[in-house]
């Protein structure tokens, strides 16, 4: 067995995100305004030494952050309240607002903004480039930050978790040591902060071990598919934005669309499809390609060139779906704690206070010199004090209220509106995403439904793409010559129940061609094919495989999509 380096720090943060980023500099903020009164007041003592560190996966900080995004400046505002000084990368404020409904040829605008989407005063932001330079202010306040280090392990000592193990580096495909081989370092904390994003591997592990969605609901999610292009100029103002729902998506699918306009004749643009669709031959992909094909977007985009492509998932469970927030020895905060809004379509802002909150009751706990649960709980009863839960709050049974259909969730989510959250029941319930999946045979009468029945298209590579030309323009590398970080736990059950009652719906929800169904020639059998290098960690596998067979892990620390400026 190799030996671990042990590396001691006070607070660790599990994650380069927003969250995790907002954290680590309030909480260096807290501790440098605390040493600089001591010092004048010469009451106290001071903190001196104290060691943040921050965990990135990918390659450089925001490398692994994409968002649709439309920002409330409100956690912004007050974590650096000098932002427009220092340079942040705002591509606008938003100075229009469209919400209309998309037939397959037509368009009908709302003729008001519905309030929970109306965005004045609020910014169109890149959420990389905006993670990029949240990172340099973190460097900049003295905070270590490790990027290409993935935490796969988390450390305990008896009941309590003490930190996290980062992956080996130099495995090869068949497990065995290669000669670049370097072990994964342990690191030791106070505290452990998990914001690994959406469906943290990590964070999964621990909500288990501790029961901590025990009379929860289930965490569901939605897949955002998205390009950025480079349209003539002219085309669209920064700052405008527009929401859409109806096609390509069928009445009883969850989801919707975006339009932002971006500075330099960009243009960010996506597709949301909600897990929870029942049809197995739904592809979130395919369905983006659609959006772009009618006349309104392809209009839109006519003459200009796509530049990235991503994806990933959000959690839109709300209210009912967050997790306790707290564990003997840490706390979860961002998209991990299930914090978005689904209701306006927004979870910067309120991943970013989450973090401030916790960097908070680690601050109070580094005062007393107390890090026990008791210690720590100011963190979870702060955030439910917070506009955090009160937002929460006032849209709890918003996703559940579509579980029928788009129709009778837009009547019912306007009476919960009106009626602060109140609806015919104190609490809707729910299920997880991979449950509400229908076998094909009873939704199309059979196995093998036709195209047109599926819904394919043709891509023609100048408005559509398909999969693989997509995952080139998201930056998306991996070493090839190492174990893959997606886990099928029963082949036999891809090629039998999978394939028999689903026809293997992950070679198509899995917006990355990562799952290919091909016929082995040496024994006509079908055979799993994982082209893992594709993937661009949204986790939308983990979340939507019909039997929780795949489990997704993190691959070698610098692997997954380069984002720039998604």
């Amino acid at each position: 067995m190799d030996e671990h380096e042990v590396m001691e720090v006070d607070v660790l943060f599990v994650g380069g995100g927003i969250a995790c980023l907002s954290g680590a500099l309030h909480l260096s903020n807290l501790i440098r305004k605390h040493n600089e009164k001591v010092e004048k007041e010469g009451n106290g003592k001071k903190l001196d030494e104290v060691m943040i560190a921050v965990l990135e996966k990918g390659a450089y900080v925001g490398a692994h952050g994409i968002s649709g995004a439309v920002m409330d400046p409100v956690a912004l505002k007050e974590l650096v309240p000098d932002f427009q000084e220092k340079n942040a990368p705002l591509e606008a404020e938003v100075k229009s607002e469209e919400v209309c409904f998309l037939t397959k040829g037509g368009r009908l605008k709302a003729p008001i903004t519905p309030p929970p989407l109306n965005n004045h005063g609020n910014y169109v932001v890149s959420l990389s480039k905006l993670t990029e330079w949240m990172g340099a202010l973190v460097e900049e306040a003295g905070v270590n930050i490790f990027p290409g280090f993935a935490g796969t392990e988390i450390l305990y000592e008896g009941k309590r978790v003490i930190g996290v193990r980062t992956g080996d580096k130099g495995i090869d495909a068949d497990g065995q040591k290669k000669s670049n081989f370097e072990p994964g370092i342990d690191l030791h904390a106070k505290v452990t902060v998990l914001g690994e994003g959406s469906r943290g591997s990590l964070t999964k592990t621990v909500i288990r071990r501790y029961g901590l969605d025990n009379g929860k609901n289930p965490q569901t999610y939605v897949v955002g598919v998205k390009e950025v292009w480079e349209l003539p100029a002219g085309r669209i103002q920064p700052g405008a934005v527009v929401h859409t729902m109806g096609y390509p998506l069928k009445s009883d699918t969850y989801g919707g669309g975006f339009i932002y306009g971006l500075k330099d004749n960009k243009v960010s643009l996506g597709l949301m499809t909600g897990l929870d669709y029942g049809d197995p031959y739904i592809d979130p992909h395919r369905e983006f390609q659609k959006f772009k094909l009618h006349p309104f977007v392809a209009e839109l985009l006519k003459d200009g060139k796509m530049v990235q492509y991503g994806a990933k998932t959000a959690p839109v469970g709300g209210y009912f779906s967050v997790p306790k927030l707290l564990f003997d020895g840490g706390m979860i905060v961002g998209d991990s704690a299930s914090l978005f809004i689904s209701q306006k379509i927004k979870g910067i802002h309120v991943v970013m206070k989450s973090g401030m909150l916790a960097a908070e009751a680690i601050f109070e706990a580094m005062l007393k010199g107390d890090y026990s649960k008791s210690q720590l709980e100011k963190y979870e009863s702060d955030v439910y004090q917070s506009y955090i839960g009160k937002e929460l709050y006032k849209v709890r049974n918003f996703h559940q209220a579509f579980q029928k259909g788009v129709w009778w969730g837009l009547f019912k989510s306007g009476l919960q509106y009106i009626l602060g959250g109140r609806i015919f029941k104190g609490r809707l319930p729910a299920d997880n995403d991979y449950k509400h999946l229908k076998k094909s045979r009873d939704l199309y009468g059979t196995d093998a439904p036709t195209d047109e029945q599926q819904g394919n298209i043709k891509f023609d590579g100048t408005l559509t793409f398909d999969k693989m030309t997509d995952v080139y323009y998201s930056g998306a590398t991996h070493e090839e010559k190492q174990p893959p970080h997606l886990k099928i736990r029963d082949l036999r059950k891809c090629y039998g129940d999978c394939a028999r009652e689903y026809q293997n719906p992950c070679v198509r929800f899995c917006p990355a061609g990562v799952y290919e169904m091909e016929v082995d020639e040496a024994t006509g059998k079908p055979k799993m094919k994982l082209n893992f290098s594709n993937c661009v960690h949204c986790k939308t596998c983990d979340v939507k495989d019909p039997y929780e067979n795949i489990t997704w892990v993190p691959p070698e620390g610098g692997g997954g999509p380069k984002y720039t400026i998604i």
